[in-house]
């Protein structure tokens, strides 16, 4: 099964990119931040890279 995100292909805002830095600020994992975001795991840890954001790595 898989998951449909509503914000697949659309452009990044402000605020999310602010989330997504507070939460992994945070310590939280890639899958919880994704789902914060209703993004895909994939999109969420591509745009960290590319801003230089490290996520916890949770197992």
């Amino acid at each position: 099964m898989s998951e449909k995100f509503e914000r697949h292909r659309q452009p990044w805002k402000p605020e999310e990119l602010q989330k997504l830095r507070t939460l992994a600020g945070k310590g939280k994992g890639l899958r919880e931040i994704a789902k914060a975001l209703n993004r895909s795991e994939e999109s969420t840890k591509d745009r960290a890279k590319e801003l230089g954001i490290a996520i916890a790595k949770l197992r």
